[in-house]
Order: structure tokens, then C-alpha cells, then sequence
């Protein structure tokens, strides 16, 4: 009698299964072939799910606003094959450093689709900004205003990020909107600053922005923080920040549609209508397009069962950070009810990536998935322990590429003087 494939969750990218093998198949590849030709640990990318999900979220905008400019928040996954792909499908990119900036004009992003994001731009970041005639620098405090009309000889599009004092319903760490924020103007601070930047003769407000935190899964604090900023007076431009969270294991987020529409619902009731909506979608963009791909190196119980695997918290810093929790597989035995950690091969206690994961009897050498890794993966990657950063591989339609090379030792020692 045939036994049907485990269905798959939610976490994995769009057009993932389990083939006639029993193998996991990412972008129509072998998850033991993709291990074997690359290496592990992997990060590989679903290229389709990118772009799925990609027109899906300028749909969802463009049903429910007439004037829109969605913008990937390229912190989330800052790889310039990944912000080319999202400029092919009509997406405009906020950067929040000058590295960043760099990536986003390497991968063919238009200037005139940049916003320029960040708490602590150096000089430096702001001339090459200006320079490279960005569409618009988000201002975040009263220095910065000094700093930008030093600098500017024309005129720059700015728009203000103020902090609406509501709290992201997320983790601490990943909260922006409360009182207490590293990030932007003070509800307090912000009517001057407004006022001081209407004055300038250099700098041209032409917006507001405002973003709550991220791995958002109720819409409510949008309608909050939208009430919040009405109080500072009309603007043309809302930019209402990203914040859309996604299944990573039982979460059940508001699907796209439900999330823009709370959004730009939000602005017409309290800001007014007739808006220009500016949108900065990051994780939800590409946090399910990209699984991970480890080998197991040792298997060993004490009190629990250790499943120690090639890599860690130098490619996923997460769980480490937050807490996140990840679902983790053998890519070719689904299911399984052997309890375990998966951890990481660093020097660390607290580096694991997976606990309490069921798995299929694991051995050495099996290769283990986890999903759900394209937010924040390859952009916290580090070198912890001297360990090279992992490649980061794209599938489609069965064919695989290498768009960012895994580091190598020379690499390591590539900046020794």
C-alpha cells in the first residue's frame, strides 16, 4: 500500500515537498544533492517564493491604496542577488547603513527607490547617500538635521521617524515604537523638529514615518500608532514601516491582504485619505523563501539527547537572541518521535538552534533542514569560533547556483596587516 509524503508546514517555501525518494525538494532540488554539490551549512533560497511572495504584497497594497511604494527592508536579507530579484518585481529597497546602500546600488536598485533608514548615521553614510541621490533620508534625530544641511548643496527629500509611544506586541528586542526607542523623535520632540525642517532652505519634509516592531501578528498596533501620529498635523507621505511576522512553527500571522489593508486603513481613518503609502516589507518578504541545510557531526545523550550539527549560532543568531523557535527535519525521514536538541557546533551553552525537536532516529551524517531562515539568517551571519559564513545557494525549476560563496579560512585572514 502507497504511503502518502508528510505534508509539509507553512514554514517551508512555496513549491516545497517531499519527492517519490522521500527526500525534500527546495525549488525543485534534492535537499541530499543541494548538500553534497554545496556543502553544508547552506542557506538555500526558493528564487520563486521571493517573487511569490513579492507580488503578492504590491497586489495586496495596490488593492486597497492608489499611490503606493513598496520598498524591501533589505536589513532583513542583505544579498545582492536577492535585492535584484525584488527590484525586477517592482520593489524599492530601505537600507539602513551605508553597507547596505552599497549592496542596493551593486544589485541595480534605482536610487530614486531608496530610503535611507538608521539611529546613528555617520557623516560618511549621509554624503553617500546625498551622492548617490537617494530618493529620500529618513531623519531620526535633531543631530542629523544639523549634519544633513552641512552637507547638502541642493535640496534632499526627507521625511521624520517619529515614535508613537505604542509598544510592538513582539519581543523586547525587537519592539521599536515604545517611548522608550532608541529609534527616532519623541512625541514630544517631534512638533519642532517638524517645524524646523518645514523652515529649511536644504532639507524638503515630504513625509512622516513610523514602525512599531517586528514579528507582528495582530494588526492592532498599526491602528494605535497611526491615531498617535495624526496628532503632529497633515503630510503627504505615511510611511508605515514593515513589522508583518510569519510562521517560523505554529504561528499564524494575518495573511498579506489583511496586513496592508489594516495598515492603509489605518492612515485614511487617522491621517486622512489621499495618502501616499510608503511600505517597507522585510521578513515577511523572505523569511519562509529559505531553509538551511546542516550535517549532523554527533549524536550523544547525557540527560537529554544532543544532536550536534556543522553549524550554529555563527548562521542563525536567532534563537540565541530572542528565543525563536525553529522546526528541524531530516530531509530524507520526515516526522519522527526521537525528543532532541539540535545544537550548534560553538563554544557556547546556549548555542541551540532547535530544542525539544522530534526527530527520525538521527545519526552522523544525516543532513538536517531547518525552514524558515531567510530573515535575518545570512544577515546576522558571523564568524564565531573562526568559522567561515555559509554559502548562499538559489533553486529553481531544479537547477541550483551558488550567489554568495562560502567564506574560506584566506578569507578570515584577508584584513591581517
Amino acid at each position: 500500500m502507497a504511503v502518502s509524503a508528510p505534508t509539509l508546514s507553512p514554514a517551508f517555501p512555496i513549491g516545497s515537498r517531499i519527492n517519490e525518494r522521500g527526500v525534500l525538494e527546495i525549488g525543485g532540488c534534492d535537499a541530499l544533492e543541494l548538500a553534497r554539490e554545496f556543502g553544508t551549512p547552506a542557506y538555500v533560497v526558493a528564487e520563486d517564493d521571493l517573487r511569490a511572495r513579492a507580488r503578492r504584497m504590491l497586489d495586496a497594497y495596490r488593492a486597497c491604496a492608489a499611490d503606493v511604494d513598496l520598498l524591501f527592508a533589505s536589513k532583513a536579507f542583505p544579498c545582492t542577488a536577492v535585492l535584484r530579484v525584488f527590484a525586477e518585481e517592482g520593489l524599492g529597497c530601505d537600507v539602513a547603513s551605508g553597507g547596505e546602500l552599497a549592496l542596493a546600488l551593486a544589485a541595480g536598485v534605482d536610487p530614486g527607490r531608496i530610503y535611507v533608514h538608521g539611529n546613528a548615521k555617520s557623516v560618511a553614510e549621509l554624503r553617500a547617500a546625498v551622492d548617490a541621490g537617494v530618493h529620500c533620508i529618513v531623519v531620526d534625530n535633531a543631530g542629523e538635521i544639523d549634519r544633513l544641511e552641512a552637507i547638502v548643496t541642493g535640496t534632499q527629500r526627507v521625511m521624520i521617524r517619529v515614535t508613537p509611544d505604542v509598544r510592538g506586541e513582539t519581543h523586547a528586542a525587537i519592539s521599536t515604537g515604545q517611548a522608550d526607542s532608541k529609534f527616532g523623535f519623541s512625541m514630544e520632540e517631534a512638533p519642532a523638529a517638524i517645524a524646523r525642517l518645514r523652515a529649511s532652505d536644504r532639507l524638503e519634509l515630504v513625509g512622516v514615518h513610523y514602525h512599531v516592531g517586528s514579528q507582528l501578528l495582530s494588526t492592532l498596533p498599526f491602528e494605535r500608532a497611526a491615531a498617535a501620529v495624526a496628532q503632529l498635523g497633515d503630510f503627504p507621505v505615511v510611511d508605515v514601516g514593515g513589522g508583518l511576522g510569519v510562521a517560523y512553527t505554529d504561528e499564524e500571522p494575518p495573511s498579506f491582504e489583511d496586513y496592508a489593508r489594516a495598515k492603509v486603513e489605518a492612515v485614511e481613518r487617522h491621517l486622512g485619505p489621499g495618502k501616499r503609502i510608503v511600505a517597507e516589507p522585510g521578513r515577511a518578504l523572505v523569511a519562509n523563501s529559505t531553509v538551511t541545510l546542516y550535517t549532523v557531526e554527533s549524536v550523544k545523550r547525557n540527560v537529554s539527547l544532543w544532536v550536534g550539527v556543522d553549524g550554529g549560532m555563527s548562521d542563525n543568531l536567532r534563537p540565541m537572541l530572542y528565543g525563536a523557535r525553529y522546526e528541524a527535519h531530516v530531509v530524507d525521514r520526515f516526522g519522527g518521535t526521537t525528543r532532541c536538541h539540535v545544537t550548534g557546533k560553538h563554544c557556547e551553552s546556549g548555542d541551540v538552534i532547535v530544542r525539544d525537536a522530534l526527530l527520525d532516529d538521527p545519526r552522523v551524517g544525516d543532513v538536517i533542514v531547518t525552514p524558515a531562515t531567510g530573515a535575518y539568517g545570512h544577515a546576522l551571519a558571523n564568524n564565531y569560533n573562526g568559522v567561515p559564513r555559509p554559502p548562499v545557494v538559489f533553486a529553481k525549476d531544479g537547477d541550483a547556483r551558488v550567489v554568495v560563496r562560502r567564506e574560506t579560512y584566506e578569507d578570515l585572514l584577508a584584513r591581517d596587516v
